[in-house]
């Protein structure tokens, strides 16, 4: 898929007034689609980003099916074909020890990171993607996660946990769908208001050892994720 080939197809963003969404938005508007700013808790930021971008905002709440149908149809129902959708909507971690972790947050974080991307990504195949066959999907996972069991960063237990469910979303879509074309990006710890959740002592030795990613820089890579082959 080409920007040139289709100058006007539209990418739905989950999170997309969030500082890594709202950052993808910006650099698809560059490429010439149209971003659909999906949206939960700022109708304001999101329909002032989308406005300025000539985008579209898009009322997704994921801990809600009723929320997930309405976009799905909304977005069904424009003109333009919807040509791939970026999960990046994500609560923050609740920092603490596995023993600590309480069911209100492992249902926040899972519904969130897993639940509803399940039923966004399965609405947006019946009522978008499955008519042409053709589509682009990128979930937005973590470093935190490492590299198997024994490697992944503690104290953020759920947080870990449903993004591991998310990547499992995302492996169950492709092994279904081998028509739609799907990726994921890890990135590390990014310049947002995601990091008020960490101790700032702990944040200042993070950047010590490594130099936090900005926004941009994630978006360049969920962005080239979206249209590599």
């Amino acid at each position: 898929m080409s920007p040139a080939e289709h100058p006007r197809e539209q990418i739905l963003v989950s999170g997309g007034g969030g500082g890594i969404g709202a950052a993808v938005c910006e650099l698809l508007t560059a490429r010439g689609y149209t971003p659909l700013v999906g949206y939960h808790r700022n109708p304001d930021i999101a329909q002032a980003l989308a406005q300025r971008l000539g985008g579209e905002a898009i009322a997704l709440d994921l801990s809600s099916a009723t929320d997930i149908a309405a976009g799905a149809r909304e977005i069904a129902d424009t003109s333009a074909r919807l040509a791939g959708v970026v999960l990046a909507a994500s609560p923050p971690p609740t920092l603490g020890p596995f023993g600590t972790i309480t069911a209100d947050d492992m249902a926040r974080q899972w519904q969130i990171n897993v639940a509803g991307p399940q039923q966004l990504l399965a609405a947006l195949v019946r009522t978008s993607f499955r008519a042409t066959r053709q589509g682009a999907v990128v979930g937005v996972l973590t470093t935190a996660l490492g590299n198997g069991i024994g490697t992944a960063a503690p104290n953020m237990g759920a947080y870990v946990i449903a993004k591991y469910g998310l990547a499992g979303v995302l492996a169950a879509a492709a092994a279904d769908y081998p028509w739609l074309r799907v990726r994921a990006v890890s990135p590390g710890f990014t310049e947002t208001a995601m990091l008020a959740a960490f101790d700032p002592r702990y944040l200042e030795m993070q950047r010590s050892r490594e130099p936090f990613q900005t926004p941009a820089q994630v978006a360049l890579e969920i962005v080239d994720a979206l249209f590599a082959p």
